[in-house]
């Protein structure tokens, strides 16, 4: 079952407790990665694993969900008032087959626009000097995944359910 944190409000297994949680940006080529921990409400990306022709990378996330031991996963899904997502639908398959193959509760979040939020971040962090590294589009992506499971966590601490 797929929860949004507005759904989640009377749910502290995944908010209450300090835990790690995974956060997934899907693309049509990459799916970034971010891990985060509810204690500091704070994420950090990690990778993009390969998404090529509908084929995702499932050893690639396995190996990351067995590295980092999450408490539940979340999965950005973009929202849009006018009409669907062309990939909504498999953004809706990928959190079910995420749950059916690590049994771990799969949470979405809208994520429109996080991927502009994370160009404009390594961007200016480039203009600031701050970033040499040329910004790669799985840079973007795994960034991507961090805004995306930030913004969960704070929409549940907001919502008096994390600490």
């Amino acid at each position: 079952m797929r929860l949004t944190a507005a759904s989640t409000a009377g749910n502290s297994t995944t908010a209450r407790t300090a835990s790690t949680l995974m956060g997934f940006d899907y693309g049509e080529r990459r799916i970034g990665v971010a891990v985060g921990q509810t204690l500091t409400t704070s994420a950090t990306p990690v990778t993009a694993v390969a998404n090529r022709n509908g084929q995702v990378d499932w050893q690639g996330i396995e190996k990351l969900i067995n590295e980092w031991s999450p408490t539940a996963l979340v999965v950005g899904i973009p929202e849009s008032v006018d009409h669907e997502s062309k990939l909504t639908p498999l953004i809706n398959s990928f959190c079910r087959k995420l749950e059916g193959r690590f049994n771990l509760p799969v949470h979405t979040i809208d994520e429109s626009l996080s991927s502009v939020q994370a160009y404009e971040t390594l961007r200016t962090q480039r203009q600031q000097g701050t970033r040499r590294k040329k910004i790669d589009k799985s840079d973007i992506d795994a960034l991507a995944a961090a805004i995306i499971l930030e913004s969960w966590m704070q929409q549940l601490s907001s919502n008096g359910d994390a600490r």
